[in-house]
């Protein structure tokens, strides 16, 4: 019987998959994707291909460490032009077909389809996109977008999976909280806090005790997902980022903390740049700074609106930025060692 599905489209190693087939001898080695491409400089991994996450090789290691676990890897710096076209092909490809398309990222999009068979619908959308770009992608298919998405990480590499409402708590319901789209670790310690350390145990809590704990909004929010519900359609939008940042990571630790402050003035002043380029207006401003050995913290401020009320949608008024991430930096009580620091603006909505 034809029925709505959800489709979620994931480019299996995206950004390596984009750099083999521009070197395809590199097909079915170990390749590390991040900085300038020089293990023995400062930087972390942007991806990682199948074979060199056998060795422990993820996005967001550093490249020092990843060259220390996996020593026979090539490691290749990073080409966001060339990501962003490879992903422009593949938009538009699933544009042609007559699902509703919802990109979410470089390198994923969900697809709304009216179909009898979403599988053969899926096998489509790979043929689709392999005829066009070359590459390779999951497809999970689910009666919601939770759903599809879940069922990609089971169908993963390069293979076509279903998860509904009869397979859901089969799959999923002995996994811990933090298997779910949405729940993060923190989320899912709090969970354990209160008892609830499986996907199938926080189905079957009743919402309104984890109202308490987590708010109104929040605890049946999450009752919800584990019970597999989700309903958020699929949208027929382009994706659009929500924040502007700029980030350095240092060949040396910095020890002196007024160069850390030139640094994130500068930072602040190039976001600021982006944002006036595309005439965007930011609402908060965030530094993070990364400590030696790889601690990472964060402190945000609102940014004043051009009456100078905060929060409203600041232009991209550098001055304001710079003071308002330069005011975040002076939160930071720890004045230690630094190997990284960034500046990241909340877009304003609209």
């Amino acid at each position: 019987m034809t029925r709505l599905w959800v489709l979620h489209v994931d480019l299996d190693q995206f950004v390596v998959a984009v750099e083999v087939l521009r070197r395809p001898e590199l097909r079915g080695l170990p390749v590390v994707v991040g900085g300038d491409g020089d293990p023995t400089e400062r930087g972390v991994v942007s991806s990682a291909s199948y074979e060199a996450r056998a060795f422990g090789v993820h996005s967001g290691v550093p490249l020092r460490t990843a060259a220390r676990r996996c020593p026979d890897a090539v490691f290749l710096p990073v080409d966001r032009e060339a990501y962003e076209t490879a992903s422009a092909e593949v938009m538009a490809t699933l544009e042609e077909s007559d699902a509703v398309v919802e990109p979410a990222g470089w390198d994923e999009a969900f697809l709304a389809v009216e179909t009898d068979d979403p599988e053969a619908a899926a096998r489509d959308v790979q043929d689709r996109v392999r005829a066009s770009t070359g590459l390779a992608c999951t497809v999970g298919i689910g009666g919601n977008k939770l759903q599809a998405k879940l069922a990609t990480g089971f169908g993963k590499p390069a293979g076509v999976f279903r998860v509904t409402d009869d397979t859901w708590f089969d799959l999923l319901g002995d996994r811990t909280p933090d298997a779910l789209w949405g729940i993060g670790p923190k989320t899912a310690k709090r969970l354990a806090a209160a008892g609830v350390t499986t996907v199938r145990e926080l189905a079957d809590t009743d919402p309104a005790v984890l109202a308490t704990r987590f708010g109104p909004s929040t605890g049946p929010w999450l009752v919800g997902l584990a019970r597999g519900r989700s309903d958020a359609p699929v949208r027929p939008e382009p994706h659009v980022a929500r924040s502007r940042s700029r980030e350095t990571t240092f060949q040396e630790n910095l020890e002196d903390w007024e160069h850390v402050r030139r640094e994130v003035a500068r930072l602040a002043r190039q976001v600021a740049s982006d944002l006036g380029t595309e005439g965007q207006a930011a609402v908060r401003v965030t530094v993070k700074v990364r400590y030696a050995p790889f601690t990472t913290r964060t402190r945000g401020r609102p940014l004043p609106r051009p009456g100078g009320d905060p929060g409203e949608g600041a232009g991209p008024d550098a001055d304001a930025l710079e003071a308002a991430a330069l005011d975040a930096l002076a939160r930071f009580e720890e004045h230690r060692p630094v190997r990284l620091v960034g500046v990241r603006a909340a877009l304003a909505p609209g």
